[in-house]
């Protein structure tokens, strides 16, 4: 059985960066632009200041998990491929229908996912500032801080959606959320 999901997406916003990068210092990699040569420390610090931000509310971390990672990389590449920025695909592929068919659910009765999304151009672009974001948004602040949530799956990638309209180099980012029962 699989239980229902969380889902939000952000767009940039023109946040206090400088509250970002200051708790970017334990995590390398916070500060990087997304680039064709550094994505993997990039997904790596976006999930390490995700698990920061549990950390310092008692919350356990997140694990890395390589199903959960399929998932958000393909969903990455499909928005900037397919030109839109959504948690659902134009098909109607939810993040939910996306783990179902992936081994993440082997041996479990339940599923839990979710998935948070965004964006950013120009300085806006690093997982310093995507992590602030995501916690200065409740929906997106309420599926990170979610003790139900055992595993995550991270993907950026240096571009975004040309439906965004942006001006300059960017990146789009996603992490889905999981927890098997």
């Amino acid at each position: 059985m699989l239980t229902g999901a969380l889902l939000a997406c952000v767009g940039a916003f023109a946040a206090d960066t400088a509250g970002a990068a200051a708790s970017a210092s334990a995590c390398p990699g916070a500060n990087l632009d997304p680039s064709a040569t550094n994505v993997p420390a990039v997904d790596a610090a976006t999930l390490c200041l995700v698990n920061e931000q549990r950390a310092a509310r008692g919350l356990r971390p997140l694990h890395a998990n390589r199903e959960l990672r399929r998932v958000a990389v393909s969903q990455v590449a499909s928005m900037v491929r397919g030109d839109y920025f959504a948690d659902v695909g134009p098909s109607g592929q939810t993040p939910m229908s996306l783990v179902k068919v992936t081994r993440y659910r082997a041996h479990a009765a339940e599923v839990a996912v979710g998935q948070n999304i965004a964006w950013g151009t120009g300085a806006y672009t690093t997982p310093a500032h995507i992590v602030a974001e995501w916690m200065a948004s409740p929906p997106h602040r309420e599926i990170m801080l979610s003790g139900e949530y055992r595993d995550a799956g991270v993907a950026a990638t240096p571009a975004v959606p040309a439906i965004l309209r942006t001006h300059g180099r960017g990146a789009t980012y996603v992490i889905e959320f999981g927890a098997r029962f």
